[in-house]
């Protein structure tokens, strides 16, 4: 089975216990999965099955986009609502404030990782750090922050927000840094995934949903799948005759391809997807087959 499972990620679970789930289900242990979520946080986790995890780590599009509430009064030691508070304060801003200051985080910027986070400093994931007590430096990381907007006021001193950001965004501090702009405390009472790269949550299943399909047989499960071609639908297309398709799974170049120079995803004459190529000054050569080679 091969192909991209858009996994609804629940609540309280990691990214690992979903790829642990999926194994049973999916009876394989050949999965890959893009962009890790917070145990608390929920939402789309694209997960690479069989011969497609070959492209996790080839996609193009590392743009997140996330739906947070941010929740004024109380600053945590992890920045969100899962950790011990170490700050509280009265809130003296209202939903007019939030709005203004949201332009003023758009763009690229600096970002310092959160010591409740997996980045590694000399091997060691910061969060074992952070549960020892220990805080380290950290150098501050670049990031940009696409669009923020704002989604409403669902509760008393909470805001919604939709982040879209580049790979690496860390939003509790994100929400931490706006509500410092604003001389509040604050931190992330919820947060949702709503897309990864090209996928959304109208691609996304839950683990529920995946194992009723498991039980009305593999047809079902199989769609459910998307093709790995939809990770590189932004490349041009380029279709090749049964010639250039031998060279391809041979590792051959074809001279004198008649192409403009750049990369493209390549399908057979039957329309099946064979992978990706690049085209050089005319030479067409392979880059990464995901078909067996006859």
């Amino acid at each position: 089975m091969q192909g991209i499972l858009i996994v609804d990620k629940p609540t309280d679970w990691t990214s690992f216990d979903v790829i642990a789930k999926l194994r049973g289900i999916l009876g394989t242990r050949k999965l890959g999965h893009s962009g890790t979520l917070d145990p608390m946080a929920t939402g789309v986790l694209p997960v690479f099955c069989g011969g497609a995890s070959k492209a996790v780590d080839l996609q193009l599009d590392h743009t997140k986009a996330y739906r947070a509430t941010l929740r004024l009064g109380q600053r945590t030691d992890t920045g969100d609502i899962t950790g011990t508070v170490l700050e509280s304060a009265p809130v003296t801003v209202g939903e007019e404030e939030v709005k203004a200051i949201l332009p003023r985080f758009v763009g690229p910027q600096m970002q310092v990782p959160p010591m409740y986070s997996a980045v590694k400093i000399n091997g060691q994931p910061l969060y074992k750090m952070a549960r020892q007590g220990v805080e380290v430096e950290r150098k501050a990381r670049p990031i940009e922050i696409l669009s923020i907007e704002y989604g409403g006021h669902p509760a008393e001193h909470e805001y919604e927000l939709t982040v879209r950001c580049s790979k690496g965004t860390y939003i509790r501090v994100l929400l931490e840094d706006i509500a410092a702009a604003l001389g509040q405390k604050g931190t992330m009472s919820a947060l949702r995934r709503v897309a990864a790269g090209v996928y959304t949550e109208a691609d996304a299943h839950t683990l529920e949903e995946i194992q009723a399909a498991k039980d009305a047989g593999p047809e079902a499960l199989e769609a459910l799948m998307l093709p790995v071609e939809s990770v590189f639908a932004s490349l041009p297309l380029l279709t090749v005759d049964s010639r250039v398709e031998q060279h391809l799974y041979n590792g051959c170049p074809t001279s004198r391809y008649p192409a403009a120079d750049g990369r493209y995803r390549v399908r057979n004459a039957e329309g099946s997807f064979l992978g990706l190529a690049k085209v050089t000054e005319g030479v067409l050569r392979v880059e990464k087959l995901f078909v067996e080679r006859n």
